[in-house]
């Protein structure tokens, strides 16, 4: 069952330092009163002080993250975050396109 509330996509990246990405996209949503969905296009390693490692995730499963989610939901805005190639971006925005 979708939420009554309105409903936004953050399609960025993971930060395991909870600072930035996805992580304070959701939390900002939930502070402003919108139900938080998200698709993920990297993983990093993080802290406050700088990044470690970072790694893209393939293209396919963001694309498959973004569509999913708007399968179920409905969905009245989408923030990118960290994309980091073009092979990512050409996926966000063929996915985006397709679910309009």
């Amino acid at each position: 069952m979708a939420p009554e509330m309105p409903v936004a996509l953050t399609v960025a990246g993971s930060d395991s330092g909870g600072g930035a990405g996805i992580q304070a996209d959701l939390a900002t949503m939930a502070a402003r009163g919108v139900h938080g969905t998200s698709a993920l296009t990297a993983i990093t390693a993080q802290n406050t002080t700088g990044v470690a490692a970072s790694e893209l995730l393939d293209e396919d499963l963001v694309t498959t993250q973004i569509r999913t989610v708007f399968e179920d939901f409905d969905v009245g805005a989408v923030k990118t975050g960290m994309l980091g190639d073009e092979q990512t971006v050409r996926a966000v925005v063929g996915a985006l396109a397709d679910a309009s």
